[in-house]
């Protein structure tokens, strides 16, 4: 069965519905188009049917069928926090998110984010470069680099960290995609951490993601006439943030 999810997840390209529709079709592997396929896959694989399938994924509603990764595996078992937030993000944005994510390297966490600009770069950059862990979660086909501009990044990842995808090969950016990518980072986080957002963004999205998967929400607060999506998240009932301790805290007494 696990070589029937790696199949149907090549041949339909990770799209998850279609795979969900194969499989409720008890739909065959075509063995000679399955061994065409395996010839072009570089990278590792695990399925929801393996034994080293992420235990945090399989409990969330449309866990991925088929993860392709790069990198140590073993990084999904680490106690774990998500940093998302904006692409075009402010002087303050990028500070709050190096100060957060260097000092929750300090404090053992593993940090999951997308890879994207903003943001997620400069928490992966910033736990590198303070010998911690990242892990980086893509919106795009394994081997597919997005955006070009993280290529050193994303070699870094695959060689000394971990990066994974639903999606195989070179699978290229759809809109839909990003935001669908967004479960599994909530997904891989015991919490999530927003240091600078808009009000309408795949931020949301990712929030909107952690609540539904019970996680809690930690968020940066911005001045009244910012970027307003971590206020509006604190409003709604996220935690509000100023310093690593506040994260600690609050996790102790969880």
């Amino acid at each position: 069965m696990e070589q029937t999810l790696l199949y149907l997840s090549l041949k339909y390209h990770g799209d998850f519905n279609k795979i969900t529709k194969a499989i409720k079709e008890h739909e065959e592997i075509d063995l000679i188009l399955f061994k065409d396929m395996l010839k072009v896959m570089n990278c590792k694989y695990t399925t929801l049917l393996s034994k080293d399938y992420p235990e945090r994924l399989k409990t969330m509603n449309a866990p991925p069928y088929v993860l392709y990764y790069y990198g140590n595996l073993d990084l999904v078992n680490n106690k774990t926090i998500g940093i998302v937030g904006m692409r075009q993000m402010s002087p303050y944005g990028k500070q709050a998110t190096e100060y957060f994510a260097k000092n929750l390297i300090f404090n053992h966490y593993t940090i999951v984010s997308g890879m994207a600009k903003g943001v997620d770069t400069v928490s992966h950059l910033t736990a590198i470069s303070n010998h911690g862990s990242t892990i980086a979660i893509l919106g795009t086909g394994i081997d597919y680099i997005y955006p070009k501009e993280n290529r050193s990044l994303y070699d870094e990842l695959k060689k000394n960290q971990l990066v994974m995808s639903e999606y195989p090969h070179l699978t290229t950016p759809s809109k839909k995609q990003f935001p669908f990518r967004n479960r599994i980072i909530a997904g891989l986080s015991d919490s999530i951490l927003i240091t600078e957002a808009r009000i309408k963004s795949g931020t949301m999205i990712t929030a909107g993601y952690a609540l539904e998967q019970g996680k809690t929400i930690y968020c940066v607060p911005s001045r009244y006439n910012d970027y307003n999506g971590c206020n509006e998240l604190i409003r709604q009932g996220a935690t509000l943030v100023l310093n690593v301790s506040d994260i600690m805290e609050d996790e102790d007494f969880h």
